[in-house]
């Protein structure tokens, strides 16, 4: 827009390296009239920037409880992860830990279904003990494969996993979390969440947290290998 030959930018360069100009014209201040956001009415110039001020206010104020909510959720999940390692470690028995490892994890974070097989390693084969266990029944090579292959977690549909019929109740089971074990520098393992929710484990989700929980089962379950 120009106005005789003189832009607005021009106009606006002019008052920003001005600044005696209403100064010298104060009276333009409360003359100007502007249309509020908030409806069609006018309103002054001083009213605007009340206005624009406020909303300005009511978004940072957004901004803190959303940090604050983000920061209580995050203090909530360090509190259960602190518990579930807490019960691991004082699981005395090695051939306990599965169980205690999983029903841990299962209550603290609300999960429906968690399960997991530990196959060892050329280098560190399960303990003769252990054998028997559940949670060391045999795998296909397979999915021995798959796990070793999983540069992290998989997280999306269950498409037929062989490990999701580790679940209790597989055919309800939409989405999964493929959680590899990994003990010195081997896979020697594979933890799997699962949930009828087909959004719990979404193919987008981070899995920061995932890595954690991963980190920590492998470790607590390397107690089942040969030492």
């Amino acid at each position: 827009m120009t106005l005789q030959g003189i832009t607005e930018d021009e106009i606006a360069n002019y008052l920003v390296h001005t600044p005696g100009f209403f100064e010298r014209n104060a009276q333009l201040l409360a003359s100007i009239q502007l249309t509020s956001p908030h409806g069609q009415r006018a309103v002054s110039l001083q009213e605007r920037q009340m206005e624009m001020l406020r909303d300005k206010i009511r978004g940072l104020e957004k901004r803190i409880i959303e940090m604050i909510r983000f920061s209580q959720d995050n203090e909530a999940i360090a509190n259960r992860l602190h518990h579930w390692v807490r019960t691991i470690m004082l699981a005395h028995d090695d051939n306990a830990v599965p169980e205690v490892l999983l029903e841990t994890l299962r209550h603290e974070f609300l999960i429906p279904q968690v399960a997991v097989r530990v196959w060892g390693s050329t280098e560190r084969p399960l303990r003769d003990t252990a054998a028997a266990l559940p949670s060391t029944q045999p795998v296909s090579e397979d999915t021995r494969s798959f796990a070793a292959s999983l540069g992290q977690p998989y997280c999306g549909l269950n498409s037929g996993f062989e490990a999701s019929k580790w679940l209790d109740d597989s055919a309800h089971i939409t989405s999964v979390a493929l959680i590899p074990l990994r003990h010195e520098g081997q896979c020697h393992g594979l933890l799997v969440l699962g949930s009828p929710d087909a959004t719990r484990y979404a193919s987008d989700m981070g899995v920061d947290f995932l890595l954690q929980v991963g980190d920590i089962a492998s470790a607590a379950l390397a107690r089942l290998l040969a030492r």
